[in-house]
């Protein structure tokens, strides 16, 4: 590792859980003064979430609509982050964006958002470099959304492409804009590079499959203590203060060279 912590990211990444956590129980045990990723596409809990999290961002819903088939209400959202975007907690909300779209049509989206810099724009993987840098010299935060062969659901292959983009927007390794990973608190990809915050649905999704938790001696004899588990083992992963630039510059030179990226 190269360059040192001062003002880069650090090793504070906001881990924002995402809901909605099931029974309620588990929900005040998760999210009570932690932080919380609110869906518009799952809005049930945003009420629960303003009381208790210490502090809370507005996803739009356009990967979960993206998944089920559907579209997003736009003009619904803009109304909904109206309503809650000023809340002392709320930390920011996602622009909207188009899931498999142009950088044309995500760009317009862009324009058309009425909250300024209360809102975070999303790069895809998928985008041009060019496309990032100008993002990031326009906006003081950037989410990065896993596209196509570069989902998150391969961490090996979103880190390659990470990796390959990111010292165009870095100094010293750090970089110059607050970085957020869309579903990237997987260690394998927190721990890999520098953020300053991430969401994960994790705990929500796995605290009720039993079949997960019944081996072991030591098995959580309740949900909310399995709510515990993961949110403790999921918070225990930190960001580095910058990027591996030794390994940056590899997954360039393989780039310069026209080499595949490897599978690992």
């Amino acid at each position: 590792m190269v360059g040192g912590s001062a003002g880069g990211s650090g090793l504070g990444v906001i881990h924002y859980h995402g809901g909605p956590v099931t029974p309620e129980t588990c929900a005040y045990r998760v999210w009570r003064g932690r932080h919380a990723c609110v869906s518009f596409a799952e809005p049930r809990q945003i009420e629960l979430a303003a009381a208790i999290c210490q502090t809370f961002m507005l996803d739009n819903g356009a990967y979960t609509f993206w998944r089920q088939g559907g579209t997003v209400d736009w003009q619904g959202y803009y109304g909904w982050c109206d309503e809650w975007l000023f809340h002392p907690a709320c930390d920011w909300a996602v622009i909207p964006d188009v899931i498999g779209g142009t950088e044309d049509e995500n760009d317009e989206l862009l324009a058309e958002w009425p909250f300024g810099h209360r809102g975070v724009p999303v790069w895809h993987l998928n985008e041009s470099p060019e496309r990032l840098t100008r993002l990031a010299s326009e906006w003081p935060r950037v989410a990065l959304g896993s596209a196509a062969e570069w989902d998150v659901s391969v961490p090996s292959k979103c880190l390659e492409r990470l990796y390959g983009v990111l010292p165009a927007i870095c100094r010293r390794g750090q970089p110059t804009v607050r970085l957020h990973g869309l579903r990237m608190l997987n260690p394998q990809i927190v721990t890999c590079v520098p953020l300053a915050s991430a969401d994960s649905t994790n705990v929500a999704r796995n605290i009720g499959i039993d079949g997960n938790w019944t081996s072991g001696v030591y098995a959580p004899a309740t949900k909310e203590t399995r709510a515990m588990v993961l949110t403790e083992r999921i918070e225990s992963h930190q960001s580095p203060p910058c990027l591996n630039e030794a390994m940056a510059r590899q997954q360039q030179a393989k780039r310069d060279q026209g080499v595949l990226w490897e599978a690992s």
